[in-house]
């Protein structure tokens, strides 16, 4: 008998169920709803929301309220889906949600440290590979939700919605810069074949740039000897949390120390966890 993947929660959570406890730390219940992105720069935790919310984001207190808001007053939140920061303190919204792979105006912005309120960048690209918006089911491979900045370019890791999951995840490098780019194919790795657990929802490089997190609903893959940036042919391990939820967010707080953070879902999610990388 054939099942389609799209399986509803309840029984997502009964397969995805586990005998071992997990080491997720819930810290503390989130005042916002729909967090898709975090970073964790000079002490301060800060957050971004998807589609359908505020162009703003919001730094996050200890309890998990919003200790502040910033408005970005020249930046449109079309579907801002994760956040990423160098080493100078700048922040970068990655609006490239792309779930019906039809978009023709993906961005990355960038905050400078100090004037948070106003993009002094806006970085646009496209996939060269693309040609039709949307291209049939089975291509629907354009849509990103997980990247990070490292010398000079940004990594993107798709998240991939074609028709016949398999896991496939394309890795896409673009320059750093204000200007249209042609987002390069560095090549693929491959997660695992359940689309719910399995989909890419946010990635981050730690502060020692040796390592590299990705995120799904109840897994952790990390990457690790890539050299400059060789993050289609690094080591790759999969590290699994035994607990799932919409997990949409993830940054390190140091390079062992995470930080995660899921959707409301329901009476579920909406929580701030920590987890250590090397109890995993």
């Amino acid at each position: 008998m054939k099942f389609s993947y799209l399986l509803p929660a309840t029984i997502l959570l009964l397969s995805c169920s586990s005998s071992e406890p997990t080491k997720l730390k819930e810290i503390a219940s989130l005042s916002l709803k729909e967090v898709s992105g975090m970073e964790y720069i000079n002490g301060e935790l800060w957050a971004l929301e998807d589609s359908g919310n505020d162009n703003k984001i919001y730094k996050i207190a200890d309890d998990g309220s919003v200790a502040k808001e910033v408005t970005i007053t020249n930046a449109t939140n079309t579907d801002w889906e994760d956040m990423a920061a160098d080493k100078e303190g700048n922040i970068y919204i990655g609006d490239f949600g792309n779930n019906n792979n039809d978009r023709k105006d993906l961005a990355i912005y960038k905050l400078a440290a100090g004037n948070l309120g106003t993009a002094a960048d806006k970085i646009t690209f496209y996939y060269s590979e693309q040609k039709a918006f949307p291209p049939k089911k089975s291509e629907w491979i354009y849509d990103v939700e997980s990247f990070f900045v490292q010398n000079g370019n940004f990594y993107l890791f798709t998240k991939n919605r074609s028709k016949g999951f398999d896991g496939t995840v394309s890795v896409y490098r673009v320059p750093n810069k204000a200007g249209n780019h042609a987002a390069k194919l560095l090549g693929t790795i491959k997660t695992c074949g359940d689309y719910h657990t399995c989909a890419l929802t946010s990635a981050d490089i730690s502060p020692d740039g040796t390592k590299v997190v990705l995120l799904s609903g109840d897994k952790i893959w990390l990457l690790t000897n890539f050299g400059t940036d060789n993050f289609a042919g690094c080591d790759m391990k999969q590290l699994n949390l035994n607990h799932y939820s919409q997990k949409e967010a993830i940054c390190f707080k140091d390079n062992d120390n995470l930080y995660i953070a899921d959707e409301k879902d329901g009476k579920e999610g909406k929580k701030l966890y920590s987890i250590k990388l090397s109890e995993l």
